[in-house]
């Protein structure tokens, strides 16, 4: 993908009848820039995580990228096809999945919504019957194939909608928000599933979720846009090294070993650093390079009975990502070596 850029112009008007009926013959619309110049290159098996608040513009790129939109200017190349051109041959080889949207008949058996997307993706019948007996196992469908979607949960129409949308065995898998508003368990079980499908078959996968849960599980590297800009394009590691620039520090006291925080505020040389105390626990958050004389002094002059050094939440650190953008306009990346991959 290289500067892809999609504008819209949306028609908008003050509400009101006179409003109304001056709109029927002069229409005034603004231009909303969905995606701005974006760049960035998928390796074959990778499963990139592809970040942004609402409105940042993923499910945009996510069309675009299966051939539902057009973009307004830039190049994309996927499996050597332009998507928006629909080729067939390209067509057989993808899958977008959106979390809540159904694809699948509504009030008939699952099975035979299966049975349709096998005559529409032309799978044999040996081939049909052994994926379909491998995604059920992978998950857990057997209860679920003869019953009509309507009478599903939301979890379980979300399992036969992945299922539906694998059966043509794809070799891209574009994923937006497919763990969205379900449970903690089923989230976990459809991560889980992705995964192994990827292990499987080397399914080059993007994911855009809400749930940093699938992130951290699924995804090495990270993709950020905001305003329809890339923002940071490298390793998850290297995105919390990057915008999060504190670390905590916390620290189990032994019994009866109390610190006053005038102690501990002279040990660390900041006051403002620590965030937590009582007679049993004690929690800082120092900048990173501080991170390992810290905890040598506290080991030193404390009673410690246990001490953890922890990252900050992934959560935090997308909402620093956010609140932060490039200054120059360039989009941030981990290293040379992710630049590089992006050229």
């Amino acid at each position: 993908m290289r500067d892809l850029r999609k504008t819209y112009n949306v028609p908008e008007r003050e509400g009101g009848l006179r409003a109304a009926a001056a709109s029927l013959f002069r229409r005034r619309t603004r231009e909303v820039v969905a995606v701005d110049g974006i760049t960035f290159a998928v390796e074959p098996g990778e499963i990139v995580g592809f970040l942004g608040p609402n409105g940042a513009g993923k499910t945009t790129t996510l069309k675009v990228l299966s051939g539902l939109l057009h973009p307004t200017s830039g190049e994309v190349m996927v499996l050597g096809h332009v998507p928006w051109q629909r080729d067939s041959a390209y067509l057989r080889r993808m899958t977008l999945i959106m979390g809540q949207r159904n694809q699948l008949t509504w009030d008939i058996p699952v099975v035979d919504s299966f049975e349709l997307n096998r005559a529409i993706f032309e799978v044999s019948p040996a081939d049909y019957a052994e994926r379909l007996g491998e995604l059920t196992q992978l998950l857990d469908l057997a209860e679920l194939l003869r019953k009509p979607v309507r009478n599903l949960s939301l979890g379980e129409r979300m399992k036969v909608e992945i299922a539906g949308s694998l059966l043509h065995r794809p070799e891209i898998l574009f994923l937006d928000e497919p763990t969205i508003g379900l449970d903690v368990t089923m989230q976990r079980r459809i991560r889980e599933f992705i995964a192994a499908y990827n292990e499987r078959t080397s399914a080059t996968t993007l994911l855009t979720s809400h749930y940093m849960a699938d992130v951290e599980a699924l995804c090495k590297r990270v993709v950020v846009i905001h305003h329809g800009r890339l923002l940071y394009d490298g390793d998850l590691s290297g995105l919390v090294a990057r915008f999060a620039p504190l670390k905590t520090i916390g620290i189990d006291l032994e019994t009866g070993a109390e610190a006053d925080r005038e102690r501990i505020a002279s040990l660390v040389g900041h006051d403002d650093w620590l965030v937590e105390h009582s007679p049993e626990r004690v929690v800082l958050r120092v900048p990173r390079a501080e991170t390992a004389r810290v905890a040598a002094v506290l080991l030193r002059e404390l009673r410690v009975a246990d001490l953890a050094v922890e990252e900050p939440p992934i959560d935090e650190v997308i909402d620093m990502v956010f609140a932060a953008p490039a200054d120059d306009g360039e989009p941030r990346r981990a290293d040379s070596a992710e630049a590089g991959r992006t050229a």
